[in-house]
């Protein structure tokens, strides 16, 4: 079973400006899903700029499970030779996805309609985040799923082994589940459909229609109806994989708040269903310029040059959520330092990920000093253009609560310190080089 070594913890004192190129790892989500679908595929799928963080490398390790040769030829240069949709054998092991919400629920959806049994389990928080949110659709597919009280990991699917297609409307935006039915789908005779009443990143449905896929998307008045037909013979792809907008953030953040910075991060995925912080930043009136504008790997993609600003709050409307919900941490911290509110709502989402992020950035702001305001569903942060930091803040094994307090302590007054550091190899391990290589005074302890 997966766990969790001693901690590390991290202290950030305020830097001087930011300077230089921040060359971001490649895209987690699309990271995943070239995986499982080069898997899924029958042939051999080329992909470079794979992250190698800890989450997609326990997805590689999923699709060797299930029969797919995973080769890893150079940094970010993969290959997967994949055994068809359909042609998953039955692992051997217990499937360990560490900490990636992302990696087990779309495994999840892979495995469900083929006749085989998998048990999954994660570290200590993936298995308190709930299940049922992706094995409930998928039992309508005749899948079955035996877990923890709650729907919690450790958890056993016994995949269908005369699979119908499936009509879900998802309950609440989640570009996972959208995504768990879609890849179970796949194997399931005639039209899957999946109603989405708000859209959520859309990195799915490109990627399935590029490996040769018959889907559809069309809004109606449910939403957005997506269709897929299934048991298609996917072929095999050469996938570039554009650079992660959730991992830019943090650098973009910092040199956003860090006096006389000035960035520039090249290639930057500006994919319009994963843009919502750059639009609310640019609302605060950060200096943000979109340069070299193009396409790699079928996501539109810019240069970020980025400098220091003045800002100011604002009000983050309910529905650009699914857009920036693995931002909104981050946002928080930048969101201290600007003049005046900056209201979250439609924010609950953030209840149910690696951790309860609106409680863990609303404490550990309290603790730097940051007057705040929250319910289930929103979070307020009263800017005060200065914050005083001195403070020890609980990450609760989420990279991105660990990453935010860092930033915030470039820009506080006192040292920030983090209780635990290393869940940031999970998502962006060259974090802290990348930072400490643009003038960030970042420090073990």
């Amino acid at each position: 079973m997966s766990g969790h070594g001693p901690a590390q913890p991290m202290t950030a004192r305020r830097s001087g400006p930011l300077k230089g190129r921040a060359e971001i790892p490649g895209d987690k989500s699309i990271s995943h899903r070239a995986l499982i679908l080069g898997a899924m595929a029958v042939g051999e799928t080329r992909i470079t700029g794979l992250l190698e963080g800890q989450d997609v490398l326990d997805t590689a390790k999923a699709m060797r499970a299930f029969g797919a040769e995973v080769i890893q030829h150079g940094p970010g240069a993969w290959s997967v030779h994949g055994v068809g949709v359909g042609g998953f054998t039955e692992p051997a092991e217990v499937i360990d996805c560490g900490n990636s919400g992302t990696g087990v629920r779309l495994v999840m959806g892979a495995m469900a309609t083929s006749p085989l049994t998998a048990t999954f389990t994660g570290d200590a928080s993936l298995r308190k985040r709930p299940m049922g949110r992706v094995t409930d659709p998928l039992a309508l597919f005749g899948t079955r799923a035996y877990g923890r009280k709650g729907g919690r990991l450790p958890m056993t699917l016994v995949g269908a082994a005369d699979p119908v297609p499936v009509r879900y409307t998802v309950p609440v935006p989640s570009a996972q589940v959208k995504s768990a039915v879609l890849l179970a789908g796949l194997n399931a005779p005639g039209q899957t459909v999946v109603i989405e009443r708000e859209a959520t990143r859309d990195h799915s449905e490109r990627m399935l229609r590029g490996f040769g896929a018959e889907l559809s998307v069309e809004t109606g008045p449910e939403g957005q109806v997506i269709t897929l037909t299934g048991q298609p013979e996917l072929r095999p792809q050469t996938v570039a994989v554009p650079r992660d907008p959730s991992s830019a953030a943090f650098p973009v953040c910092a040199a956003l708040i860090v006096e006389g910075s000035e960035i520039l991060v090249p290639g930057v995925s500006r994919n319009p269903t994963r843009d919502g912080l750059y639009v609310t930043l640019l609302e605060m009136g950060a200096d943000i310029a979109f340069e070299n504008e193009r396409e790699e790997g079928g996501e539109p993609v810019a240069d970020l040059r980025v400098r220091a600003s003045a800002l100011k709050g604002v009000e983050v409307p309910p529905e650009r959520a699914p857009s920036m919900i693995d931002e909104y941490p981050i946002l928080s911290v930048v969101a201290a330092f600007a003049e005046g509110l900056t209201i979250m709502r439609g924010v609950k989402e953030l209840r149910v990920k690696e951790s309860d992020r609106i409680d863990a950035m609303a404490r550990g702001l309290e603790a730097c000093g940051v007057r705040i305001e929250e319910d289930e569903d929103t979070l307020i942060v009263h800017g005060m253009g200065r914050v005083p930091g001195g403070a020890t803040c609980a990450t609760h094994l989420d990279h991105r609560i660990a990453m935010s307090f860092l930033v915030l302590g470039m820009a506080a007054e006192a040292p920030v310190t983090v209780d635990d550091g290393s869940p940031i190899a999970t998502s962006f391990p060259a974090f802290i080089d990348l930072m400490a290589g643009l003038g960030a005074d970042l420090a073990a302890g």
